[in-house]
This record gives structure tokens, C-alpha cells and sequence, in this order.
């Protein structure tokens, strides 16, 4: 059974930093494309990052390219999301995301909300 955790969101500063945590079980991370997606309030869930398997490329948003970075420790099977310089429009539930054997399957979310 796959399972995916999400942990690390909680209220930040403008211009602070944060970073997000995907933990798995029942899948090895390493093996799969792993994706961070994110939803604002009253719009639709968008692509953030993601970092394939074996090479380890990376994709960012263009609206967080040079602020967040995607990582991936294969001894904790969990993936990472840095990011950095935070701005309000960041504020949204993270999801981290796998597709195996042809099935999506999501975390429950974790919350970050950037504001003074």
C-alpha cells in the first residue's frame, strides 16, 4: 500500500524560508517521478517541481524557479521541497505526488501560509 506524508508547512514570513518533507511508504522514491503540486483557495491545483528517478532532473514552476529547490534522501525514501524567499502567492496546500503502476497517488497536504 502507498503512502506518501507530508509534514513541514506552518506560517512563515514573507521573504522567509521553509522546507516541505514527502515521506513514502510502499514505493521507493528513488524508483519513480516525484512531483510537488499546490492549491490556493478557489483555484486549481498546480505543478510546482518535480525530480525524476535515476538522473535525479529536476522541473520548477516558473513562478518559483530560483527560489525552491527539490532534493531527495534515498536512505529516508523522502523527498524534499526547499523553498525560499517566500511571497504571499506561495501561500497553498502542498502535495507531493507518485505515479505507480499507472495510479496517482497523493498525500493529505501540508499547509503553508506566508504573511506578516
Amino acid at each position: 500500500q502507498v503512502q506518501l506524508v507530508e509534514s513541514g508547512g506552518g506560517l512563515v514570513q514573507p521573504g522567509g524560508s521553509v522546507r516541505l518533507s514527502c515521506a513514502a511508504s510502499g514505493v521507493t522514491l528513488d524508483d519513480y517521478a516525484i512531483g510537488w503540486f499546490r492549491q490556493a483557495p478557489g483555484k486549481e491545483r498546480e505543478a510546482v517541481s518535480c525530480i525524476s528517478s535515476r538522473d535525479g532532473a529536476t522541473y520548477f514552476a516558473d513562478s518559483v524557479q530560483g527560489r525552491f529547490t527539490i532534493s531527495k534522501d534515498n536512505s529516508k525514501n523522502t523527498v524534499y521541497l526547499q523553498m525560499n524567499s517566500l511571497k504571499a502567492e506561495d501561500t497553498a496546500a502542498y502535495y507531493c505526488n507518485v505515479r505507480y503502476r499507472g495510479s496517482p497517488y497523493w498525500g493529505q497536504g501540508t499547509q503553508v501560509t506566508v504573511s506578516s
